[in-house]
């Protein structure tokens, strides 16, 4: 936080990810936190091209809090039904594999986990392009 102060690109990059959370609608969250996840991820593999194994570590410890404690949690079991259930799995999977790649400092597990994720994430994408759709035709005949 203090290094922050010190260092005006680091104080804006963290207004600016306070402010788009403060202003988001809980669907842009579930993107940010798809975006948090892959970032932390694509920081990990180069910590690991460095062999900078700490550092990796804090990054793949990120993308698993992300999908533990955000995508994970954000989950509607009684709502979503098989499709949480599938996602609650599908999460338990992908942290389960980050565990593995942290510990055999694997980047091609990294990549598939990624990969999920932009697979997520694109899906996510596409129901809110839908969704802001469906409400601009509502309004337009109604």
């Amino acid at each position: 936080m203090f290094a922050a102060l010190n260092n005006p690109i680091a104080a804006y990059q963290t207004t600016g990810v306070e402010s788009g959370v403060e202003s988001a609608d809980p669907h842009k969250l579930i993107l940010m936190l798809f975006e948090g996840a892959q970032q932390a991820l694509a920081k990990a593999k180069l910590h690991m091209q460095y062999n900078e194994i700490a550092a990796k570590g804090a990054m793949i410890s990120k993308a698993i809090m992300i999908i533990d404690h955000g995508l994970k949690a954000s989950l509607d079991m009684e709502a979503g039904g098989e499709i949480s259930e599938n996602l609650f799995s599908l999460y338990e999977y992908m942290v389960q594999r980050l565990l593995v790649a942290n510990l055999e400092n694997d980047p091609e597990i990294i990549n598939e986990v990624n990969k999920l994720l932009y697979e997520l994430y694109e899906a996510w994408e596409m129901i809110g392009k839908n969704k802001t759709t469906d409400l601009a035709l509502h309004a337009v005949t109604s």
